[in-house]
């Protein structure tokens, strides 16, 4: 079994935060993953989706799960920074609804840049398809989300349909996710240029990891999730993907949750009523 994750342990590194709140919220959710009480759930950590250090998921499973309904829930960090603990807070709540709960990490753009991390989606989406038996999850009733850059891979693994798995996902809802990457002219020092610096392996692939460009044709039902303080770059990307995918096949909502910042957005999935859960169980006991 495996053990958390920390910057001093880590042997590819983590860049610095970009901004306090993105520290206070990797603190705060870390400490969670510490404190987390996972009596009564079947725990594997550590599982191999691939041979890098960094393909590896943790799996929270309800005692006796049998053909569960299986949520993968990729943690975000900017595709610079996070661990699959950022997650764990949340395995009690899912595993409450009869599902399970995975927590992927996935390779970093300190070593690999975009993108290794939708790669890795990929991968990670095919190894639970092909096992989720293993630990008792149902192969044709798979969900896929994510907070951020997490959110991101999610929503670009459902629209883009690579998978052979796709068939098989019966839901995305990401929350304050970056659906696209594409600036015209990114302002010096922000965000949006540490995409084209850090994040990007080839600049022009800015359209090709955005999920925006991959509405047409939708076949998977969207629940996007985003706060009203969250970044403007989030909430217009989610507004426009949501006009967009309004006009596919499959149904289509966002939600705006009143007074939360880009953090608040996910660390209040502590609250297990949150609407969030309800939206996931629908979709997953349909």
């Amino acid at each position: 079994m495996s053990t958390a994750l920390s910057p001093q342990d880590d042997p590819d590194g983590q860049i610095p935060m970009p901004f306090p709140a993105a520290a206070q919220y990797a603190a705060q959710v870390m400490t969670w993953a510490r404190e987390a009480d996972f009596s009564g759930l079947q725990v594997q950590r550590g599982l191999a989706y691939g041979a890098h250090r960094l393909q590896r998921m943790d799996v929270f499973a309800p005692q006796a799960a049998h053909h569960a309904p299986i949520l993968i829930f990729w943690h975000g960090g900017g595709w610079t920074n996070g661990y699959r603990e950022y997650v764990h807070f949340m395995a009690k709540h899912v595993c409450a609804s009869g599902m399970i709960l995975i927590a992927p990490s996935y390779r970093l753009v300190s070593t690999h840049k975009l993108p290794a991390a939708y790669e890795d989606a990929l991968a990670c989406l095919a190894h639970v398809h092909a096992h989720a038996s293993e630990f008792g999850g149902n192969t044709q009733r798979i969900l896929l989300s994510g907070h951020s850059a997490g959110g991101h891979l999610a929503s670009l693994l459902a629209l883009r349909k690579q998978s052979p798995a796709h068939s098989s996902i019966q839901a995305c809802l990401p929350i304050s996710a970056i659906m696209d990457l594409h600036h015209p002219a990114p302002p010096p020092d922000s965000l949006e240029e540490r995409v084209y610096k850090l994040v990007l392996q080839n600049p022009l692939d800015d359209t090709l990891m955005s999920p925006l460009c991959w509405a047409a044709g939708n076949n998977i039902p969207f629940e996007l999730f985003i706060g009203e303080h969250d970044s403007e770059r989030v909430r217009l990307s989610n507004r426009r993907l949501h006009t967009l995918l309004k006009t596919q096949p499959a149904p289509a909502a966002l939600h705006q949750h009143a007074g939360q910042s880009h953090f608040d957005t996910h660390t209040s999935l502590m609250q297990p009523n949150h609407p969030w859960y309800r939206q996931l169980a629908q979709h997953a006991f349909l």
